[in-house]
């Protein structure tokens, strides 16, 4: 793979962009009706990005400073078009009824379109989910007719559609912890032999994102599972150039995590404990209850302030961090989650501080912007000739994927200055460092 020459030749957005996505519940009924409900004029796109989001050009007494979706040629909301698959038969309207996270009132005005969006049948193992039982389920077996199902449907949807471009992004719940080091996922032709033998190590979401590769679809992994962040698929990634990005969506705990702690850290606060709680009620909640559904979701969210505090290189601040990650379930607070967090800090002198943080968000209001942001830019990155791994991303994700000889990065201002740096590479604009110097020191 080489690196891409500023200004970088994108080819056209014209056209309708599919978006699919694994798992119809809460997170992707609650992108689509917003998306439906921005186009019909009854919303806005707060939380997106690509939609609100603005970047500067050039030194600062240049006042340049545009919009991003006036800078980069991205799809429109407008030319959406939405699929994807469930475990359970209800259409979109039903479905965004049942999760409880937007208000009956606004989904009414755009039923029709909401009821339109059905599910296709899932490819489902319960082993991986544990706590769910799916009734709206393939009939087929083993993994590679499984696969073909998958890339039947693809193809059905882009011409049904007439969809030349299309993105997957994994909605579904997470599934119980794989261990990455296994062998089967070291190499692409030992994951073929695996795919070919009907290994009970694949998970569903690894052959969502396969059959998406082989489709020339992007893929990006919302949930923790392992999926697509692993050598085999990197490779076919690369061999079928096309951008990856994961995983498990930066919403709620560890979005606030990314927050305070590059904060402390920069001002060198040191932190003895950090304990987190919470409590959620939707599906993600259910599934979640499940031990080994839990452990998948912990190694994602207790990574994240490791790597942003570096213990090993400043021992006397963060050594003895002691970090506690719990979620329970809890059904009467549905999709509105509350996150507790209680901060032990430490100051000058060694003494001692507390910081009490305690977040009631909705998960689902958090992510759908995510899911927009997503579609568009993994679209961006297929018509710029990127493909691989695309770290950055990161600002999007708990576990950030990147080469393996690297360290992902958590900061989320450093994912946002990677982010934003990216897009003027591909524009041709300056990289903005913020040094400055020259601000205040004639050129001789």
């Amino acid at each position: 793979m080489t690196a891409l020459e500023s200004p970088v030749e994108i080819k056209s957005n014209s056209g309708k962009l599919g978006v699919l996505m694994p798992g119809l519940g809460a997170v992707s009924t609650t992108f689509i009706a917003g998306a439906l409900a921005i186009k019909a004029g009854a919303s806005s796109p707060i939380g997106s990005f690509t939609q609100m989001g603005t970047i500067r050009l050039g030194k600062r007494n240049e006042n340049r400073e545009v919009s991003v979706n006036d800078f980069v040629p991205l799809a429109k909301v407008d030319d959406l078009v939405f699929g994807g698959w469930d475990i359970f038969e209800d259409d979109c309207y039903e479905a965004a009824i049942k999760a409880g996270v937007l208000d009956k009132e606004l989904l009414d005005q755009i039923k029709p379109e909401l009821s339109s969006i059905k599910p296709m049948k899932a490819v489902f193992d319960k082993n991986f989910v544990k706590k769910l039982d799916g009734t709206y389920i393939k009939s087929v077996k083993g993994h590679r007719n499984s696969i073909e199902a998958l890339r039947q449907d693809i193809r059905e949807f882009k011409k049904t559609n007439n969809l030349d471009r299309a993105v997957m992004i994994w909605c579904g719940s997470t599934e119980v912890y794989q261990d990455p080091s296994d062998p089967i996922y070291n190499s692409l032709d030992k994951f073929e032999e695996a795919l070919d033998s009907d290994s009970p190590l694949i998970a569903p979401s690894v052959l969502y994102a396969y059959s998406a590769i082989m489709e020339g679809v992007s893929y990006a992994n919302g949930a923790p599972n392992l999926s697509v962040d692993f050598p085999a698929l990197y490779e076919l990634s690369i061999r079928e150039k096309i951008p990856i990005a994961g995983k498990d969506f930066k919403t709620g705990q560890t979005l606030m995590k990314t927050i305070l702690a590059p904060g402390f850290k920069a001002r060198r606060i040191g932190i003895d404990g950090w304990f987190s709680t919470n409590i959620l009620g939707n599906r993600d909640g259910e599934v979640l209850d499940d031990p080994e559904s839990f452990k998948t979701k912990e190694v994602s969210k207790l990574g994240v302030l490791e790597q942003i505090l570096e213990p090993e290189k400043y021992p006397e601040l963060y050594g003895d961090l002691y970090h506690k990650v719990r979620i329970n379930y809890y059904p009467p607070r549905g999709d509105n989650k509350e996150g507790w967090d209680n901060i032990d800090i430490k100051g000058w002198l060694g003494y001692p501080m507390q910081i009490k943080v305690d977040f009631l968000c909705r998960d689902s209001i958090l992510a759908a912007p995510i899911v927009l942001d997503l579609a568009l830019f993994l679209d961006l990155a297929q018509r710029a000739g990127m493909y691989g791994i695309q770290e950055w991303l990161s600002f999007y994700f708990k576990s950030p994927m990147c080469k393996p000889d690297l360290y992902p990065i958590h900061d989320l201002f450093s994912q946002k200055a990677k982010l934003e740096n990216t897009l003027r590479h591909l524009m041709g604009e300056t990289i903005i460092t913020h040094l400055g110097l020259d601000y205040y020191y004639e050129e001789e």
